[in-house]
């Protein structure tokens, strides 16, 4: 797994690897939606690349905004896995779920969320928000010990447990679950299953196939079938739309 160092001084954050989970060192992890201008693993390494994309101030935010709540690493999908590697990729994607459960706190950073003075109404700005509606955000919402949501201005807004009603509104998935107090393996089957983005839901690997859209899903259920046993076979969910998606407690940024 690489790390972004979150070291002071540093205006490009270094990339540092760690072999095995064991090794992990605290860490956080970022949550959003991708858009124009990302930076990839290559970018990150090419001075006039990086520079000229947008989303490398969203890196360097994130990275600063965890050294300043006592973070040392930070972990961003744009650029800390290789996407050229067909091999690392598909282990990424496999190993999703418990890289966001084993994070200190994911920080989930709404692009299309007004600052606090333009939109009084938190409630109905987060139903409006985009990261609300991909598939891929579902696990990083779940997974987490925790979860800080941040407006596009990186103003804080508030946890997961905070806006649990809210979220719960919007995603139709149950409060006791964002809070942590009921565990995935209360539900069934039916109510987890959405294919490539909830495949650590499920705790089940599968080899990823680009383009392949049903087959996907039909393979995860096989997968999941032979793993839980649970013969409640749901409908299959859109694809553009997401169904409805250590324990330590941290101090929460003010």
């Amino acid at each position: 797994m690489r790390l972004l160092s979150t070291k002071p001084g540093n205006d490009v954050p270094q990339l540092e690897e760690f072999i095995g989970e064991e090794n992990f060192p605290p860490y956080i992890i970022l949550s959003h939606t991708w858009e124009d201008g990302e930076v990839s693993l290559q970018d990150l390494r090419d001075p006039a690349q990086r520079t000229a994309k947008q989303g490398f101030q969203k890196i360097q935010r994130t990275c600063a905004l965890a050294a300043r709540n006592g973070f040392g690493f930070t972990w961003v999908d744009t650029c800390c896995i290789d996407k050229q590697a067909s091999a690392e990729l598909s282990e990424a994607i496999n190993s999703m779920f418990r890289w966001y459960e084993k994070a200190s706190v994911c920080y989930a950073f709404l692009s299309d969320l007004a600052p606090k003075d333009a939109d009084a109404d938190l409630s109905s700005a987060l139903h409006k928000c985009r990261w609300f509606t991909r598939g891929w955000t579902l696990q990083e919402l779940i997974a987490p010990v925790e979860v800080w949501f941040y407006d596009r201005d990186w103003n804080y807004r508030g946890t997961r447990s905070d806006l649990a009603d809210t979220i719960s509104a919007i995603t139709n998935i149950p409060v006791p679950l964002l809070r942590h107090e009921a565990s995935l393996s209360d539900f069934s089957v039916a109510c987890r299953i959405h294919a490539y983005s909830l495949i650590g839901i499920f705790d089940v690997h599968m080899s990823l196939v680009y383009g392949e859209r049903l087959k996907a899903f039909s393979r995860l259920q096989e997968a999941v079938l032979q793993t839980t046993g649970d013969h409640r076979r749901p409908q299959h969910p859109r694809l553009d739309r997401r169904q409805p998606r250590s324990t330590t407690v941290h101090r929460i940024p003010r």
